[in-house]
């Protein structure tokens, strides 16, 4: 009896003397997953540029002034700031920040107990006796709303800050994944 493309014998593997040893069966692909979060969101980048490699004495206190205030910021859960990713190039060190609200930030930056202000107060004092030698910037960005796809990857990024979810039936195509967030 001959076979037909649309019959299960036509695509199961052939089997006994002969056949080959791998399987044509469908694999499973890797897992999909979007971001796991729709509320407010703000995403902050910061950083520092290195202008004179040679004056450690001005980029250094700068640059060792950021983890402690992510650590402080990690620690404390209402602090707003979900999660941080780190970016080397070669003019100095940047992080792509994700927080709950501007709120969050702006009570950050100018609250009296914060590791930003005696920083913040430093990076001043340091710019007037050296200037160029380094500086900082920063960029503020509120989301109206995400969209993200992670196969085969670890999360990272917005996903690592938040957490993830599946991707469902409904939520496949990117447009449909945004719209569900625009709702």
């Amino acid at each position: 009896m001959a076979t037909t493309a649309n019959t299960p014998e036509a695509t199961d593997p052939p089997t006994g003397a002969g056949a080959p040893t791998s399987s044509r069966r469908a694999v499973p692909g890797p897992e999909k997953l979007t971001h796991d979060y729709d509320g407010e969101l703000v995403v902050f980048i910061i950083g520092m540029r290195i202008r004179r490699w040679w004056r450690f004495d001005q980029w250094i206190p700068v640059f060792a002034a950021m983890p402690r205030m992510l650590a402080e910021l990690s620690a404390d859960p209402d602090s707003g700031m979900r999660g941080y990713r780190l970016v080397f190039d070669l003019r100095g060190p940047w992080l792509v920040q994700y927080w709950d609200s501007l709120e969050k930030i702006y009570s950050y930056a100018a609250a009296p107990e914060s590791e930003h202000r005696p920083a913040w107060t430093a990076f001043n004092k340091r710019a007037r006796s050296a200037p160029n030698a380094v500086g900082v910037w920063h960029e503020t960005f509120p989301v109206a709303g995400a969209e993200s796809m992670y196969v085969g990857t670890p999360p990272l990024g917005l996903a690592k800050a938040v957490g993830t979810r599946p991707v469902g039936p409904r939520s496949v195509r990117a447009r449909d994944r945004q719209a569900r967030r625009d709702r």
